[in-house]
C-alpha cells in the first residue's frame, strides 16, 4: 500500500495523466478530420479507449490510497470531478453519436491537474458571490435598453429589434463589439440619427464600465489566493 501511494503522489504520475490528457484530446481532434478518420479509425478508437482506461484506473488508485478523503478531503471538489467527467465520458464507448460526444469531457481534466488552471478556477468559483449583484445590474440595463430599442426602433428593424428576446440578442452583439457599427448601428442611423446616443451609451456603461468590473473582481480573487498560497 505505501507503494502504491508513493506512485499516486509522485510527479511521475500526474505528469504521466497529464501526457494521456494531452494525447486523448489531439487523438479527439484529430477524430473530427474526415481524411484521417477513414484512414486510422481504428487506431483513434484504440487510442480513445487506452486513454479512457487509463483514467479509469488511475480514478480508481485514487480512491483506494485516499480512501473517503478521496471524497471529503481538501481536494474534494476536484476529486469528484475527475470521477463525474471520466464515468460521464464512458458514454464515449457508445456508437450512439450524441453519447460518443461526451468522450471531449475527458479534456475537462486539465483543469484538476494543472494547478495554474486550478487557481483560476477557484477565482472564478470564489468571485461569483461578488459578481452577482453585477449580474442583476447587467441585467437590468439590457431589459432597459432592450425595451427601449423595441419602442424605439422595432418597427423599421424588427430582424434587430422586432421582439425583446430579438432585441437582447442584438445588444448582446453590440456588447462584444462583433461587427456593431457597420452591421447595426449605421444601417439604423440613417432612420435615426439620434441613435447612437443609444448605443454609444449602451456600450460605455455595459462593455466598458459593468464588465470592466468583474475583471476586477476575478484579478483580485487571484492575486488574494496567491497570497493565501504563499503564506
Amino acid at each position: 500500500m505505501q507503494f502504491l501511494q508513493k506512485c499516486v503522489r509522485s510527479s511521475f504520475f500526474s505528469y504521466f495523466i497529464l501526457a494521456m490528457i494531452v494525447l486523448n484530446a489531439i487523438v479527439l481532434g484529430l477524430d473530427t478530420i474526415e481524411p484521417i478518420q477513414t484512414k486510422i479509425r481504428n487506431t483513434l478508437n484504440f487510442l480513445s479507449n487506452f486513454c479512457l482506461f487509463i483514467f479509469l484506473v488511475e480514478v480508481s488508485l485514487r480512491i483506494i490510497v485516499f480512501k473517503k478523503d478521496f471524497f471529503i478531503g481538501k481536494n474534494k471538489g476536484y476529486n469528484c470531478f475527475d470521477l463525474f467527467v471520466t464515468l460521464v465520458s464512458l458514454g464515449g464507448l457508445s456508437q450512439l453519436s450524441m453519447l460518443r460526444a461526451f468522450s471531449i469531457f475527458r479534456v475537462l481534466r486539465l483543469v484538476s491537474v494543472l494547478p495554474s488552471m486550478r487557481l483560476v478556477v477557484s477565482a472564478m468559483l470564489r468571485t461569483l458571490p461578488a459578481a452577482l449583484p453585477i449580474a442583476v445590474i447587467l441585467f437590468i440595463f439590457f431589459y432597459v435598453y432592450g425595451v427601449l430599442c423595441v419602442n424605439l426602433f422595432g418597427k423599421d428593424f424588427p430582424q434587430f429589434f422586432g421582439t425583446l428576446g430579438e432585441s437582447f440578442y442584438t445588444l448582446f452583439q453590440i456588447m462584444t463589439l462583433e461587427g456593431w457599427s457597420e452591421g447595426i448601428v449605421r444601417p439604423v442611423m440613417v432612420l435615426y440619427p439620434y441613435a447612437w446616443l443609444v448605443f454609444t451609451s449602451f456600450i460605455f456603461i455595459v462593455s466598458f464600465v459593468v464588465m470592466n468590473l468583474v475583471v476586477g473582481i476575478i484579478v483580485e480573487s487571484i492575486a488574494e489566493l496567491k497570497t493565501q498560497d504563499k503564506k
